[in-house]
């Protein structure tokens, strides 16, 4: 599978994203917690509750935690019913201890929110969904129904109900916000995460491509020889054997075939040195080499490049890194995809920057999208009865400019202003512009002590 297809689904399955040991110790500081609040609410303000009550219900969270405990490892990841229970667990034994001791003139009650917002980073939205009412028809519950307490005086404790009303309103919303941004913030983080090994992953890939090529280098070397020594006594055996013969034709296809495998030998040896050793080449050549799986896709790929200003000032280097390549090569890929007819790319240089320039004749990029391109999973794209929208430019647009910032460049994205305006090769664009630039005192640049030629408008169809 390509990784500009990988895509990660909102709701997908998030099973085994938290250990048993994480909950149980989350709960043993709650039971902690209350048995704290509850001992200085009676010992210290002589408050009076159901205290038996209360103690009961602490007790049946202790033991459920030492149940837990004792059957299972406590490295286990718990799965989505597991997750469930053990939130449904916590709601339910929170909700009945606050029923004991208030209701919501339990300043605690508060607490109701954290069960929530756990369940929101770690369940799928069904499961949060449920979780969120069930606190909430509890909340409601125990602020009309409830056990009072009262002071060391006999005086009970309650709230006007405007105060109580505005409570509970409160601790309604702040389960409704808290478990969206929580699920936003944490299905942000994760698609980042994948997005970043998906790059990984495509780097990795052209990585391997390279070093491939120094293994088809060092095979093509050795093999080199005994294809020679093969040519060589097919030759002599030729000489000694009368022509129109059965064997006289079995040597002559050896020696063909000998010649066609040093051919092939010879293109790939040239292939592999060439990324084995070139470890730096000009800028041209680097993007010609991006540009090279897309010259033959039924669009008109055309180059410019020259300096900025001084003519005589040399083409820069840069490294032939993968990143590098890979970054311009999925940049490139997408202007092709979503060209009318042809492709434009400049190649400039100056002083103080160097440039590779990308435009295309499309339809461009939408409104709606161009201030989150580069962000991944961007997907939506904008049909029309003739080509396709903007499906899958999202992560490979974000792998490219994830690839190419590593290695200093600063991308922007845009439109052309005026649509139909005519290009430098004379053809309209009004598509998408998108801009690549490099520091010229980035460490990896080198100049040339000699001038080289500078490259003319070239066309590839």
């Amino acid at each position: 599978m390509d990784v500009s297809d990988y895509h990660i689904g909102e709701d997908r399955e998030r099973s085994n994203w938290v250990r048993l040991r994480t909950l149980l110790r989350v709960r043993w500081f709650a039971i902690a917690g209350q048995s704290a609040a509850i001992l200085v609410a009676v010992q210290l303000y002589g408050l009076q509750m159901q205290t038996g009550y209360a103690t009961a219900v602490i007790g049946l969270a202790i033991i459920a935690n030492l149940y837990f405990t004792s059957v299972y490892p406590e490295n286990k990841r718990l799965s989505e019913r597991e997750a469930f229970s053990m939130l449904i667990i916590d709601i339910f034994q929170l909700t009945l201890l606050l029923y004991v001791t208030g209701g919501l003139v339990n300043p605690f009650a508060v607490l109701i929110l954290a069960p929530v917002t756990i369940a929101a980073t770690v369940l799928q939205l069904r499961s949060t969904l449920v979780l969120g009412m069930v606190a909430i028809t509890l909340i409601s519950l125990i602020s009309q129904f409830s056990q009072p307490i009262a002071t060391a005086d006999g005086i009970v404790l309650t709230l006007p109900p405007l105060i109580q009303f505005g409570f509970w309103t409160a601790l309604v919303i702040g389960i409704t916000f808290l478990a969206v941004y929580a699920r936003q913030v944490t299905m942000e983080m994760h698609t980042m995460a994948e997005a970043l090994l998906a790059t990984q992953l495509a780097l990795a890939r052209e990585q391997k491509l390279t070093d491939l090529g120094g293994v088809v280098a060092a095979a093509a070397h050795e093999l080199g020889t005994p294809l020679s020594t093969i040519k060589l006594i097919s030759s002599e055996l030729m000489e000694d054997l009368s022509e129109n013969t059965d064997h006289y034709d079995d040597v002559v296809l050896i020696g063909e075939q000998a010649d066609r495998c040093r051919d092939i030998l010879r293109s790939m040896g040239r292939a592999g040195k060439d990324d084995l050793h070139v470890r730096h080449a000009p800028l041209e050549t680097v993007v010609r080499e991006a540009a090279e799986p897309h010259m033959n896709r039924g669009k008109t790929v055309m180059l410019r490049v020259g300096p900025m200003d001084d003519d005589s000032m040399a083409q820069p280097s840069i490294p032939r890194r993968p990143e590098i390549v890979h970054g311009l090569r999925n940049l490139i890929q997408n202007a092709v995809d979503f060209a009318e007819t042809s492709v434009q790319i400049e190649v400039a240089w100056g002083e103080d920057l160097i440039k590779v320039r990308i435009m295309d004749d499309g339809a461009g990029f939408p409104a709606s999208v161009i201030g989150r391109i580069g962000d991944p999973f961007v997907r939506r794209r904008r049909q029309t009865n003739d080509r396709p929208g903007y499906e899958g430019m999202g992560l490979g647009m974000f792998i490219a400019k994830t690839l190419l910032e590593r290695s200093g460049a600063t991308l922007t994205f845009a439109n052309s202003r005026i649509k139909g305006q005519a290009g430098w090769a004379g053809q309209p664009l009004g598509g998408a512009i998108v801009s690549v630039r490099w520091p010229r005192n980035i460490e990896f640049i080198a100049t040339p002590d000699a001038d080289e030629p500078l490259g003319e408008n070239q066309q590839f169809s």
